[in-house]
């Protein structure tokens, strides 16, 4: 088997080099012959990665976190080249999906190693100019997306931690945003919603910002998005539902309502959509399932 590994230099100091290097030589050690792909940019990366996909490997691996992991989502899916992951991000919610966001290099080399595969879905968001990009774990919006835009300028602490010192900022500074929320169920069905929320939540995956389930009951392989609408209220009432988002439960509060979608259309002004823990361009957008569209290794697939 040929394996190109994707690192992101440009990612912690470079600590996702020392990752992959450690990946690929346990790679190498099973007989896989693994090359690593290092850009200088996340597009660099990108075109180098297509170059060797051209060029015929067999799989593609990525050490790092969300985002690098979407860099390779963008041009694995839909084609049949299967992704492995070696989690070394800040999150790695999309690792946790697939059961891997515990294990260390050499154990998730050994996941690749191993060749056995799963199928699961991407989302496909496109933008009011026509160009898409795929996610493959949550797209956020509203008081969340905000969040990760503070984290994501945030230079201390690493980790998880600082995502919930986002939350807390934010929160102080938390307004109604007008959203207009068009859904498309798999029967067919559509429904608007038209509302003041402070956030608005795309989910191909349950959790974000390092294991928070904000989908919980999303499953990245039954050909649907679920998404999650926070309703505008006092932060008295808002302060209540926080804590639950921890564990799951803040989908059972009166002014959290789900569903479960083939597509929906988020708008509102003023406001940026993030997925995978990266910018990905301002409501509105258009999002839709695509289901079966990635091949991951993963473990008891």
């Amino acid at each position: 088997m040929d394996v190109a590994l994707v690192v992101n230099p440009a990612a912690r100091g470079g600590a996702h080099r020392a990752t992959a290097v450690r990946a690929a030589e346990r790679l190498r050690s099973h007989g896989v012959r693994t090359t690593l792909v290092s850009g200088g940019s996340a597009a660099e990366s990108v075109d180098l990665l297509r170059g060797a996909c051209a060029l015929g490997v067999d799989a593609v691996a990525v050490a790092g976190g969300d985002g690098t992991v979407s860099l390779a989502v963008q041009v694995v899916a839909g084609t049949g080249i299967p992704l492995g992951i070696v989690p070394a991000g800040t999150g790695n919610d999309f690792a946790a999906a697939l059961g891997l966001r515990e294990l260390d290099a050499e154990a998730a080399a050994d996941v690749i190693a191993a060749g056995r595969t799963r199928t699961v879905d991407v989302a496909r968001a496109q933008r009011t100019d026509g160009t898409e990009v795929f996610f493959d774990s949550v797209l956020a919006s509203g008081f969340d997306s905000k969040v990760n835009d503070r984290a994501n300028g945030m230079r201390w602490p690493r980790g998880g931690s600082r995502y919930n010192i986002a939350i807390l900022v934010e929160f102080l500074r938390l307004t109604p945003i007008p959203y207009v929320v068009d859904l498309e169920f798999a029967d067919g069905r559509r429904e608007r919603v038209t509302a003041d929320l402070a956030m608005a939540t795309v989910g191909n995956t349950s959790s974000y910002g390092s294991g928070i389930p904000i989908c919980p009951s999303a499953d990245p392989a039954d050909g649907l998005l679920d998404v999650t609408l926070v309703h505008a209220a006092g932060r008295a009432t808002l302060l209540r539902i926080l804590p639950r988002a921890y564990r799951g439960t803040h989908v059972e509060a009166p002014q959290v309502d789900t569903y479960r979608v083939r597509s929906v259309r988020l708008d509102a002004p003023g406001i940026t959509a993030y997925a995978d823990g990266d910018p990905i361009g301002p409501l509105p957008l258009d999002i839709e399932v695509v289901p079966g569209a990635l091949e991951v290794f993963a473990p008891d697939a």
